[in-house]
């Protein structure tokens, strides 16, 4: 497509190298040459040609940005001329446009995560393991953060999943006051031997110093922590353990 003088144009013809170009606004399309050799039949249209240059903006940035497709979108419409916003589509039709650019990358035949999503932005390898059971994302980095960290955090989640997962188990630390996330492991099962799998893998990486790890009352975490992790201490998260009272509460009609 090709955007002159306030008209748009596609693609007629290709002959010899000459690319013959028509006006794209029906129905009475005038053939041009990309040039002014015949009037056309309705006036130019400025603002839709910002309009498709506001697009044609986003639309790369959506494939490689790691940045929300709101963001990018809003980012660019600052500077969008606001006597040719009445020409903008639905806000929401511009970001499901982008979103749907934004094909997550194949797997590899042998069900293997692709290259890309096995590295950090840096460059830096994200896989501590794979297989169809178990996936551990975390860096060496990450690892050389939690062996400064005495105390650590486990939490799951079993709604960020897709199909092929049961959960996401997490573990995390605290530095300055903020918990920060270290290492991200795909489940597949929520049993002790699931649990066992996980963390008999990431303590094959260090001589981690341990004093207590702090969960949720996961029953399969629990039984985990006390088999792999004798001698550290296990608390039970007050949230959770507040969330379990009011469950019996309610459920005994209290």
């Amino acid at each position: 497509m090709l955007g002159y003088n306030g008209y748009l144009y596609v693609v007629g013809r290709r002959n010899k190298g000459r690319i013959t170009f028509r006006c794209k606004k029906p129905p009475m399309r005038r053939n041009t040459v990309f040039s002014e050799r015949t009037e056309h039949c309705h006036a130019p249209n400025i603002d839709q040609l910002l309009v498709i240059e506001l697009k044609n903006k986003i639309k790369p940035q959506a494939l490689i940005s790691e940045e929300s497709t709101s963001k990018l979108f809003y980012s660019e419409l600052k500077y969008f001329p606001l006597d040719a916003a009445g020409q903008l589509p639905p806000t929401d039709a511009l970001q499901k446009t982008d979103r749907r650019r934004r094909q997550t990358p194949k797997g590899r035949r042998d069900n293997r995560l692709p290259y890309p999503l096995k590295q950090t932005i840096r460059g830096e390898n994200f896989i501590l393991h794979e297989d169809n059971k178990l996936i551990i994302y975390t860096a060496t980095s990450n690892f050389s953060v939690l062996k400064t960290f005495k105390h650590w955090f486990a939490d799951e989640t079993f709604k960020v999943c897709s199909d092929d997962f049961c959960q996401m188990f997490t573990l995390q630390g605290l530095f300055k006051a903020q918990v920060i996330q270290l290492v991200y492991g795909l489940l597949t099962g929520r049993s002790k031997s699931d649990y066992n799998q996980s963390f008999e893998r990431i303590i094959e990486e260090d001589d981690f110093n341990r004093v207590s790890i702090l969960t949720d009352f996961e029953s399969g975490t629990i039984e985990s922590i006390h088999s792999i992790f004798p001698n550290v201490v296990h608390k039970g998260c007050l949230f959770h353990f507040g969330q379990c009272v009011w469950r019996n509460i309610q459920s005994h009609g209290l």
